[in-house]
């Protein structure tokens, strides 16, 4: 199993992601080709370099804006290029006179001999700067062609894509438009927002659908969130670091607040992480195979990349599996059936209730779910909606499987597949599938006993 680690301590956002991902090992070419399926060649161009932050050296890749790079209309006599995108909103809003306005390849360091006051219309990506003279700067990257989820999910729908990109990236896009929706009380196909609407950020989000079916991922995991500290002044005043987007993608998920002033973690490195990722261990006993690191904009006091691995984990092939319990005593039995037909059809493996006795002497149920690490997630997510559980514990497992076969083969009453399980070559055990003998017996309205006397027969 090829898993994938992601140290955020600097936090993430959709082109630092890429950046990580190139490093680690995607030709940029292939990455290149695979986003012309969007068939969006003409609203922007990809660039990626080699770079460093504080002596570490990574990939930087920029998305360019065509659109909006037409469409600057400069009316005074110095020229300013904000080529900011949206990739780290780590503006500094303490100093009302200097901001630097990082560009790709270089910084512009302004520093206005007078009060000119910086407003940032902090939708995620837009930058309006207004500098409180007559200086015009028209950077508000308006497109005509802003998306709505609605659109997107057309674009990717009908691009020859393929099926895992197009539903890892309709999943990540779903986040952040649910999120969006929830804080402007929206339905999510309905929001005209900007974190989605823009082309970098598409970019950005089917790019690392792509990366990850390219390196052949199976399992991502992730440091806590570096999200940064302070407030960012945008259309409707000051708002709290994280963005309320970012806060209400990142529910559930562990974060950090020690980079004071600047955001760290964009709606769209939000939404990858919670798309993406399985799980946020603690304990970082891991054996690192390969590094890769994606470069941030900003120069900070510390190094402004994402660092990703790929990682032999202490968690092997074999407890690629884990258990979650709780116990259950306050909870009508009908109920937990219902739960129980909730997490087989999203993914469990098993279901099983054993009949404990808690403190106190109250009787319980103790509800047990053998889930792949990958569904993790939203196992968790089915157990705390359908039942009454308010914690749970899990644990990584080992199994032993012993070779199995499989066949069908055809009784008097239909068709019956039969499971073979063998132990060093030897056969040790030879069963029908339930469900095909009970399926019989209800086709053929006899008792399910005569349908496995019948395979008992053949296989005399």
């Amino acid at each position: 199993m090829k898993t994938l680690y992601l140290d955020c301590f600097a936090g993430i956002s959709g082109d630092m992601f890429l950046g990580a991902m190139v490093d680690l090992g995607v030709p940029f070419e292939t990455l290149k080709a695979e986003l012309t399926k969007l068939g969006l060649d003409h609203e922007f161009e990809i660039e990626m370099r080699r770079d460093e932050k504080l002596g570490i050296f990574g990939t930087k890749v920029d998305v360019i804006d065509l659109n909006a790079s037409h469409s600057h209309d400069h009316t005074h006599d110095h020229t300013h290029e904000h080529e900011n995108h949206h990739h780290d909103h780590d503006h500094n809003h303490g100093d009302s006179h200097t901001h630097e306005h990082e560009n790709h390849h270089h910084d512009h360091d302004h520093n206005h001999g007078d009060s000119h006051t910086h407003e940032h219309e902090h939708h995620h990506h837009d930058h309006d700067h207004n500098h409180g003279d007559s200086h015009t700067h028209g950077h508000e990257h308006h497109h005509d062609h802003l998306r709505n989820f609605a659109d997107i999910k057309g674009i990717i729908e009908g691009s020859t894509l393929s099926k895992s990109v197009k539903e890892k990236s309709l999943k990540i896009f779903e986040l952040i438009a649910i999120a969006e929706g929830h804080v402007h009380g929206k339905p999510s196909d309905e929001v005209h927002f900007h974190e989605v609407g823009a082309i970098d950020s598409i970019v950005d989000i089917v790019g690392a659908a792509i990366c990850l079916e390219v390196l052949e991922v199976d399992e991502v995991l992730a440091s806590s969130i570096e999200v940064g500290e302070g407030f960012v002044k945008c259309a409707h005043g000051l708002m709290p670091v994280p963005a309320p987007a970012t806060a209400e993608i990142l529910s559930g998920v562990p974060i950090l607040s020690k980079v004071k002033g600047y955001e760290m973690t964009t709606p769209t490195g939000a939404a990858i992480i919670k798309a993406i990722v399985s799980s946020f261990p603690s304990d970082k006993a891991m054996r690192i195979e390969k590094l890769g690191y994606g470069l941030g904009t900003r120069n900070l006091n510390i190094p402004n990349v994402l660092r990703a691995a790929f990682i032999e984990s202490k968690v092997s092939d074999a407890k690629a599996q884990w258990i979650l319990e709780t116990n259950i005593d306050d909870m009508s039995s009908e109920l937990l059936v219902y739960a129980e037909e909730r997490l087989l059809a999203e993914g469990a493996l098993d279901v099983y209730k054993t009949q404990i006795i808690m403190k106190k002497g109250r009787p319980a149920i103790k509800l047990s779910v053998l889930v792949k690490s990958t569904d993790m997630e939203k196992i968790q997510r089915v157990i705390f909606e359908e039942t009454t559980s308010i914690g749970l514990r899990k644990y990584p497992v080992d199994k032993v499987k012993l070779d199995r076969t499989y066949e069908k083969i055809e009784t008097k009453y239909g068709q019956v597949t039969l499971k073979t399980a063998m132990l060093d070559g030897e056969i040790v055990n030879i069963k029908p599938e339930y469900e095909d003998c009970k399926r019989l017996a209800i086709e053929n309205k006899v008792p399910i006993a005569k349908v496995y006397r019948a395979i008992d027969e053949l296989k005399r």
